[in-house]
């Protein structure tokens, strides 16, 4: 802030010169003082002026001082007056306080004899906000007197209001009131002042009598306590509470919640008395009573929470809000903030008030699940025994089977029923049986529907389908069975995404501290098993049907080929089989795109490396026979790059990840055959531009280029060794690189009938 200041006064100074001698720069004390009393006489006068203003702010101070005094002296009456005063109204208004206690515990004394409990009520809630002023007080006899005469008042009235009630409602006997008294709500008025413990006594003793009836009538030995029986005891309750509001109604204050507390009452006793009739009789206890008796009590805990507000059962500590039970929203259903989520079970404070007893006999419901489960998958066996497998080239081809959804449906329904009974333990024990069920789906509905294969160790193989014989077609999938598979696939695809979901509505209905052992995930992975087990017998059938041609390419004389033409019948058969079985599956696998996709996937990558070992083992190979190999190679990879959309109306992009191995595996190809049509002479020029085309050092495939050449053993050896000695030497260290690295080849280095070929394949692509 100095600093501020300093700058300030700085820029003030420049911006107005100051003319005052004293703001010089060289500005000399002496000098001015000298300017200013330039004699001792001035000096002398400047003296006695000082002196004089002195003498005069003494004179004003002193006269302050007695100003001061004086105003002191005037106000000191004022100010006792004024403390006077304050402890006067306190005084007057003490005693009109102390005048109202005695002539109201007067009054309250007398009215309390007379039973005047409307006046009491009023009078009574005034004494005992007066006697709180007098509470620093009590040290005087009179006052203490006076609070002793209320509180013997008070108890006496308490007294006085129970044996009222006990009057008019005798704990023992049928005896039953004619009606509401004015004398008894007035008394209820009073009771609210009075000590807590007197309110509860008349509402429990009323409640009692008022539910007496009900314990005779429902007894444990009465045909009617039943559980087949039990709409009879919510009948009853509500005809009471109806006639509760119609005689009792008014008598009682409305804060007090009369008719809730009955009712939940009734709900603790018909707890209590089912809990023991159960007990008593559990044999008897079938699924179907059970579900009844479950079903009947869960609607009446609903209709009271349409009615009430559940404040009682929180003693009064808080409302809840009046919303009625209503179902659950089932796991199928979409809960999207346009559908707002329906309040839960639990949300209805009176859930399981009643209910809750028949918790410990929920296990005739779980064991009448898993034999009704048991029976539902065997039914789907049969009808898909009967039925068949989906229609091909129907709506039906490849579609979701129906008894998925039927499955689901009723795990819906079980789930919902049992969230209703309890979301605890059985819901645990529920969800085991769920796991069982889609276990047995998957593997009785689903493995066990696809069209089998033989299997030496256990997997899946396709030595069935290969039945060769000479100058037959391979037996393989029809398509009907095609569309089987492809229809189990999107099943399984569907079970697993349901399973997930059906998963997470457990986890919301379950108990908090049961979430942990909720976890379907193995019975998803085993829908993901039928997912990729279908992909594979796709893929193998596919795959086992493109194998003659293969073999047939391996079996020709291609060192008799005379000369280049359209492309062999092997590959024709190839692309023949392709153009028959994918657009069936890529129709059927529609709904599921990206299994299609797969499917595609692991085809190309099954299909390339079987294509690649069959051209090693054509041999020899004579320059026109690779020329002829390396056409047919480049139009197998145009229809493996196609066949995502081949014969499809819509031409859709092949995926980046598929396209990626085709050109890798097929460019493979190609690049082996322009090895094998390269010349062998030079072998120093030979074995680089192997190394250059393949990139890749293992010997034994480099004998397999030599043999497919037909070079006789004695020239192959002395390739061999060259061919170790011009691998490049792996660099070594931190930064070492790949293993191999090639220099760019030297058009010395590249066949002229190579450059031929190309122009070939080029002429043929226009």
């Amino acid at each position: 802030l100095c600093c501020l200041c300093v700058f300030i006064y700085s820029v003030v100074c420049l911006v107005f010169p100051s003319q005052d001698p004293l703001d010089r720069p060289d500005f000399n004390a002496v000098e001015y003082i000298n300017t200013l009393f330039p004699t001792e006489q001035a000096l002398e006068e400047a003296q006695k002026a000082i002196q004089q203003l002195f003498g005069k702010i003494k004179d004003i101070k002193d006269k302050a001082e007695k100003s001061e005094q004086m105003v002191k002296e005037i106000t000191r009456d004022i100010k006792q007056l004024d403390h006077a005063k304050r402890h006067l109204t306190t005084s007057i208004t003490t005693l009109n306080h102390l005048h109202m206690l005695a002539g109201g515990v007067d009054s309250l004394e007398a009215m309390t004899r007379k039973r005047q409990y409307g006046e009491v009520a009023n009078l009574l809630q005034g004494v005992v906000n007066v006697l709180e002023h007098f509470q620093k007080y009590m040290g005087i006899p009179q006052i203490r007197q006076l609070s002793e005469r209320v509180k013997a008042a008070q108890s006496e009235l308490g007294t006085q209001i129970l044996a009222d009630f006990e009057e008019a409602f005798p704990s023992q006997g049928s005896k039953r009131p004619g009606g509401p008294s004015i004398v008894l709500r007035d008394a209820c008025l009073v009771a609210n002042v009075l000590d807590p413990r007197i309110k509860q006594e008349i509402i429990k003793k009323f409640i009692r009598q008022h539910l007496s009836e009900y314990l005779v009538l429902f007894q444990e030995n009465q045909d009617v306590a039943w559980l087949d029986k039990i709409d009879r005891r919510y009948a009853w309750i509500k005809r009471q509470l109806v006639d509760y509001e119609e005689k009792y109604g008014r008598m009682f204050p409305e804060e007090w919640c009369m008719t809730e507390r009955i009712a939940v009452e009734f709900c603790h006793i018909t707890r209590t008395e089912l809990a023991k009739l159960m007990r008593t009789r559990a044999r008897e206890i079938e699924v179907k009573l059970l579900l009844f008796a479950i079903q009947r009590t869960t609607n009446f805990e609903g209709l009271l929470a349409k009615r009430f507000s559940g404040s009682t059962l929180s003693d009064g500590t808080g409302k809840r809000p009046e919303t009625p039970l209503e179902s659950t929203n089932p796991f199928l259903e979409d809960e999207s903030e346009d559908n707002p989520k329906k309040p839960k079970a639990p949300d209805n404070p009176f859930h399981g008030i009643i209910s809750k007893c028949f918790e410990p006999h929920l296990y005739v419901y779980i064991e009448s699940q898993d034999k009704n489960l048991g029976e539902l998958i065997d039914r789907f066996v049969a009808d898909f025994r009967a039925q068949g497998p989906p229609k091909s080239g129907t709506e039906e081809g490849g579609a979701v089977l129906p008894s998925c959804a039927d499955l689901f449906v009723y795990y819906k329904k079980c789930m919902v029923q049992c969230s209703q009974l309890s979301t605890g333990e059985p819901m645990i024990a529920l969800t085991t049986i769920f796991q069982k069920y889609l276990r047995e789906y998957a593997w009785k509905i689903l493995s066990g529907n696809l069209p089998k294969t033989s299997s030496n160790s256990g997997g899946l193989t396709i030595s069935s389908l290969l039945k060769e014989k000479e100058g037959s077609e391979v037996a393989k999938f029809t398509t009907e069975e095609l569309c089987l598979i492809c229809s189990i696939l999107s099943t399984a695809e569907y079970c697993l995404a349901t399973t997930q979901q059906l998963e997470e509505k457990l986890k919301e209905k379950v108990d908090k501290s049961l979430i942990e052992r909720i976890n379907l995930t193995g019975e998803m992975d085993t829908f993901s098993t039928v997912i990729s087990n279908s992909i594979q017998l796709l893929v193998q059938d596919l795959d086992a049907a493109c194998d003659p041609a293969l073999t047939a390419m391996s079996k020709m004389p291609w060192q008799s080929v005379e000369h280049v033409g359209d492309q062999s019948p092997y590959v024709t058969s190839v692309i023949m089989h392709i153009k028959q079985n994918v657009p069936i599956i890529r129709d059927n696998l529609a709904a599921t795109r990206k299994y299609f996709t797969q499917f595609c996937i692991k085809f190309t990558n099954s299909f390339i490396p079987k294509f690649i070992n069959h051209l090693f083992r054509c041999k020899p190979i004579s320059m026109v026979g690779a020329e002829q190999l390396l056409l047919d190679t480049h139009s197998l990879k145009t229809v493996l790059l196609d066949l995502p959309s081949i014969g499809s109306q819509v031409l859709r992009k092949a995926p980046a990840s598929y396209t990626k191995i085709v050109v890798k595996g097929m460019t493979r190809a190609e690049m082996i055959l322009k090895v094998v049509m390269a010349p062998h002479e030079p072998p120093v020029v030979f074995v680089d531009n192997y190394i250059k085309l393949l990139a890749d050092g293992n010997p034994e495939t480099f004998q397999k280029i030599l043999d497919m050449k037909g070079l006789k053993r004695s020239e192959q050896s002395s390739m061999l060794e060259l061919f170790r000695q011009r691998l490049p030497t792996p660099p070594s260290g931190p930064d070492a690189g790949p293993a191999l690295s090639f220099s760019a080849p030297t058009p010395e280095q590249e066949s002229s009938r190579i450059r031929k070929l190309e122009k070939l394949i080029k002429k043929r692509i226009q």
